[in-house]
């Protein structure tokens, strides 16, 4: 339509942006950045918030129209294929992007989290999840020693293990052989390891993954299991985590009824680095797989915390595959220019979105039913890494930043939330495709392919209007569109692209950190929580056992924790409702359970919102 009208994309944007040619051709000259302060003072930033004040009134539908622009804005690597031609934003746009990448020095923060730097400053460690995955003749050094030989012991400590385990060798304190495994841990031990687990997963379960310290959620881990043919994987790097060992000490009294003190070492082993603490414990200090300060929890589905799991369910060979394709986008982070490094571009995506264009909601949208897990994962790795409100030196942020992520595989999201980002909010729309070469998918892929273009595009009045919609209906069947949005494509779902996709998520998180000026790596929400959930336990525990009243809180919290206090002495329960004869549970015991704690959950729900 531009070029019919004699239009071209260049010229429409010097007629909406007031001329302003000069500074998007300046963009991507070096800027010198403030010696101190935000990133927010720096010449980058500003000509960015010139920049969105000239393009804010832009429609998608009007930018699509530009097959060079639209070309430019699909890039491909190692079989993955990037389109975000859908993104409120001109070629002159990236420009400005990559000029601020530029200035907030990402390529040096890449080099420095590679060479092993101790980039997390609030925790004063190296940050090197990308170590987990180095080919074994890599060499990456993190003060002063080559941590890679270090890693591949694990890895090979793991091959070995999870084959002995495989193959029957590895039998329990009866000379039984192990049938299943529950693997113990909590955030970034639990959703890591189920987001990997659930996309590779073709047949019968041999590995269940807990979290939670609801008895309900270990009594559905435990259905059907035998002690005498159970294994049990505890992952706490510092083996003192208290919903992780609260589950442990739950498994261990089970284990125990069944084969004694004395068989705990062969139906129970570790992911940590504690040895002492695993020792008394009643574990095999031998049986622990190692892992370091290095890597931070959401970080670590390559360690032992994720790959012991995968290893004995699926074997060592899809571990190692899972492995390659991690490191094929790390050695890319690393090595690609800025304007070619997707997960730069996705990282830059992301600011654009959240500080610019006032989107903070992405929506991650997996067409592939075996990626069901990734929403809730990224969630844990984008939220808790970018959800600050202070800069590395500590200094208040006066932009925004991080992003609200939430998601559902394919067309089960849009049944569910799609109406909302239509015609209410503006949410960044990431939907992921695997390609499958069956048929009986084609009616999915159309979902995949309609979906960006009715966001982009939408539906006017005359649209409705000619398709004979009458006058009191179109009102509610017009859409603004202009709703940004970007595809992945992946070739399959194997080993080898879920790695590849991990990767890409895990470096633009990154980005966004290093672009923000802020840490990505610690988490210090998480434990203000934790240390006030110390302070209840105790108080819990003095009222319960000595009688004591309630004191400390506000009145809320003081009327929820009676409550609560009140309520729990209408659910005591018997053993024998949770396990017959044979040391099996039942779910018609725990659905007694529900039926019970449901009151339970009534009493202390708390819903927060945010305006």
């Amino acid at each position: 339509m531009f070029r019919k009208e004699g239009l071209t994309l260049y010229s429409l944007l010097q007629v909406k942006s007031g001329g302003n040619i000069h500074a998007c051709m300046q963009a991507c000259r070096p800027c010198s950045s403030p010696a101190t302060g935000l990133i927010s003072s720096s010449i980058a930033w500003r000509n960015l918030r010139e920049h969105v004040d000239g393009i804010f009134d832009l429609h998608l539908k009007d930018l699509l129209q530009d097959e060079r622009r639209c070309r430019d804005m699909i890039k491909e690597y190692d079989g993955i294929v990037l389109d975000y031609s859908r993104q409120r934003a001109t070629s002159c746009t990236f420009k400005f992007l990559l000029a601020l990448a530029k200035e907030a020095g990402v390529k040096e923060k890449i080099d420095m989290m590679f060479e092993g730097k101790h980039i997390n400053k609030t925790e004063d460690r190296a940050v090197l999840h990308v170590a987990l995955r180095a080919p074994r003749t890599e060499k990456i050094v993190c003060d002063g020693k080559n941590v890679v030989p270090d890693v591949w012991d694990v890895l090979d400590k793991i091959k070995c293990f999870s084959e002995r385990v495989r193959s029957g060798s590895w039998v329990g304190q009866t000379g039984k052989v192990l049938k299943d495994v529950v693997a113990i841990g909590i955030g970034g031990s639990y959703l890591g390891p189920l987001f990997a687990y659930t996309a590779l997963q073709t047949g019968a379960e041999l590995v269940q993954l807990l979290a939670n310290v609801d008895p309900i959620d270990v009594a559905i881990a435990l259905n059907g299991l035998c002690p005498e043919t159970t294994l049990v994987v505890i992952v706490s790097k510092t083996f003192t985590t208290q919903e992780t060992m609260l589950n442990a000490k739950t498994m261990r009294t089970w284990l125990i009824a069944s084969v004694g003190k004395e068989g705990i070492a062969k139906h129970m082993v570790a992911v940590s680095t504690n040895l002492k603490l695993v020792k008394e414990f009643g574990l095999d200090p031998d049986n622990a797989f190692a892992f370091w300060d290095w890597v931070g929890g959401r970080y670590s589905v390559c360690s032992a915390v994720g790959l012991l799991p995968l290893a004995i369910q699926y074997g060592f060979n899809k571990v190692n595959q899972f492995l390659e394709g991690a490191w094929s986008i790390d050695s890319h982070f690393r090595c690609a220019p800025l304007e070619d490094n997707i997960p730069v571009i996705l990282g830059l995506i992301s600011i654009w979105n959240v500080s610019f264009l006032r989107c903070p909601a992405r929506a991650i949208l997996p067409y592939s039913q075996a990626l069901q897990k990734l929403a809730p994962h990224i969630q844990q790795v984008s939220m808790e890494s970018n959800g600050k409100g202070v800069s590395m030196d500590g200094r208040p942020l006066d932009f925004h930043a991080g992003e609200i992520d939430f998601g559902e595989p394919g067309t089960n999201g849009q049944h569910s939330f799609y109406q909302l980002i239509h015609q209410v909010i503006t949410a960044v729309y990431s939907p992921t495709h695997v390609c499958e070469p069956i048929s009986n998918h084609d009616e999915l892929m159309c979902n995949f392919f309609a979906q960006p273009d009715a966001l982009a595009y939408g539906k006017t009045w005359e649209q409705a209007k000619a398709e004979g919609i009458s006058d009191d209906l179109i009102p509610h069947k017009i859409f603004t569109g202009n709703r940004p949005s970007l595809n992945i494509l992946l070739p399959t779902l194997d080993a080898y692209t879920l790695g590849q996709l991990l990767a890409l998520y895990e470096h633009r998180v990154v980005v966004q950190g290093f672009i923000w000026g802020i840490n990505s790596f610690d988490q210090w929400g998480v434990e203000l929580g934790k240390s006030l959930a110390g302070k209840v336990r105790l108080s819990m525990n003095s009222v319960r056992m000595k009688g004591e009243e309630l004191k400390g809180y506000n009145y809320s919290t003081t009327y929820l924790l009676n409550r609560y206090l009140k309520g729990k002495t209408l659910y005591k329960f018997h053993k024998s409702m949770l396990l017959d004869g044979k040391d099996k549970v039942h779910l018609r015991d725990i659905r007694q359970l529900v039926l019970l704690f449901f009151f339970d959950l009534i009493y202390h729900m708390t819903i927060t919102s945010y305006t």
